[in-house]
């Protein structure tokens, strides 16, 4: 535990952000800094979903939900980290393919090279057009798959956190009965 709060955000760290000043009164409630399994359980949760499902303020967000739901702060802003520069794409492609499924959209044919030009394209049209055409054929779905993906993992999280939170402390009763 020791070494997990020391990865974790301070509070006064959380307090002093610009992005989350706005909670003020309501980020100095104890149990949004208590390291508890409904807390743990439900921060990363809830980290994980806002982490996955919204690309921008992130943060702030999954804070105003652990505020909310009375979570673990500290673990709610570490695990919105679960999209970075390096998982970003994967998790887009996969989120986008998981959309694409779904919806009953193919998702095994390639886009033709920006160089050529199909019956849908004009060719007249310019560059940006036919970049922003394509990036809203894939936008639908990308949103369903980033709200299915991120509502299966933050339920996930969840359970699983929780889970291996009672096995933790069952562990420890057993072995401190056997001494």
């Amino acid at each position: 535990m020791q070494r997990l709060r020391q990865l974790l955000p301070s509070a006064e760290a959380i307090r002093a952000s610009r992005w989350l000043r706005w909670l003020g009164p309501a980020l100095h409630h104890p149990k949004l800094w208590h390291l508890s399994r409904r807390g743990m359980a439900l921060g990363m949760a809830l980290g994980f979903f806002f982490g996955l499902l919204i690309p921008l303020a992130q943060i702030p967000l999954s804070v105003a939900a652990a505020v909310a739901l009375r979570a673990n702060v500290p673990v709610a802003v570490a695990s919105t980290l679960v999209t970075n520069p390096v998982t970003f794409g994967p998790i887009y492609y996969a989120a986008w393919r998981v959309g694409s499924t779904i919806l009953g959209e193919p998702v095994d044919t390639a886009p033709p090279p920006p160089d050529t030009v199909t019956q849908d394209e004009p060719s007249g049209e310019s560059w940006w057009r036919t970049t922003s055409r394509r990036v809203l054929g894939v936008g639908k779905p990308l949103l369903v798959g980033l709200a299915v993906l991120a509502t299966a993992v933050g339920i996930t999280t969840y359970f699983l956190v929780s889970a291996v939170w009672k096995m933790s402390v069952l562990w420890k009763r057993h072995r401190r009965r056997r001494r």
